[in-house]
């Protein structure tokens, strides 16, 4: 379903970029990776990017090709960084290449984000969202510190309002096609498994418990390839959790169940 589509991964030198990345090539993708770092094995075409500086993304897409079938924006930094630099490249450097490239992406295009089940409790987190909506890199710091997004929280934060913005532009392209969801994974085994446990303690290891296993990038990659195909073009706007059964776990503990 993807054959001869050409395909752009952010975050494709590992984890669920990596496997992403790797995964749409074998479907018959034409892959252009971006990441800050080399990878250790290139897929497709690289393009090296910083997603928390502007002028970087503008290089970036400056240098894209047109014509561009799916974006999948996977690029993004653990909760044991600065607030400030979560803040800018998981939402602010996120959005911001995204709708650069919009013009650059064919008819009936897909893009897909990918947040977290950190992100689940976005609708108590209106005000916040809402005050973010059209942050700049340059207002991060501000926003920031104006909004208590310090620690971990930023790192729930950046997720909350991912979730928000993609189910806010659900038709916003709708014209041309282009179409725009979300994939949300559970812990998952990648180089930044251990800097989340350590930053979200016992909150994190209760949740460990209730799975059998952490997740792995092979576990997400197909459902972000998936959304990246025409098989899932009357999927827009959509959270899809990826975290084996976590989040309905958690929903039933709420509600009772």
């Amino acid at each position: 379903m993807l054959q001869g589509k050409t395909l752009i991964v952010t975050g494709a030198a590992s984890g669920i970029g990596a496997a992403t990345a790797a995964l749409v090539q074998r479907q018959g993708a034409n892959v252009i990776s971006v990441d800050i770092n080399p990878p250790r094995q290139v897929v497709g075409t690289f393009f090296q990017a910083d997603l928390s500086d502007q002028a970087s993304i503008d290089r970036l897409v400056a240098a894209l090709p047109a014509g561009v079938h799916g974006l999948a924006n996977i690029a993004g930094l653990p909760p044991t960084r600065p607030a400030e630099a979560v803040v800018a490249v998981n939402l602010v450097g996120l959005k911001y290449l995204t709708t650069q490239l919009v013009p650059k992406l064919a008819d009936g295009a897909s893009i897909v984000n990918l947040a977290s089940l950190a992100g689940m409790g976005w609708a108590d987190a209106k005000a916040q969202v809402d005050a973010s909506a059209n942050l700049d890199f340059g207002d991060v710091p501000a926003f920031c510190k104006a909004h208590g997004i310090e620690g971990p929280r930023s790192y729930f934060f950046s997720k909350e309002a991912l979730i928000v913005w993609t189910m806010q532009n659900r038709w916003t392209w709708r014209a041309r096609g282009i179409r725009m969801n979300s994939v949300s994974p559970g812990p998952v085994d990648t180089p930044i498994l251990k800097d989340f446990l350590e930053t979200l303690g016992a909150r994190a290891e209760e949740d460990m418990k209730t799975m059998d296993r952490p997740g792995t990038p092979d576990d997400i990659a197909p459902v972000v390839a998936f959304l990246l195909s025409d098989g899932a073009a009357w999927i827009r706007g959509t959270n899809v959790p990826t975290d084996g059964g976590m989040f309905s776990n958690v929903m039933c503990q709420i509600n009772g169940y």
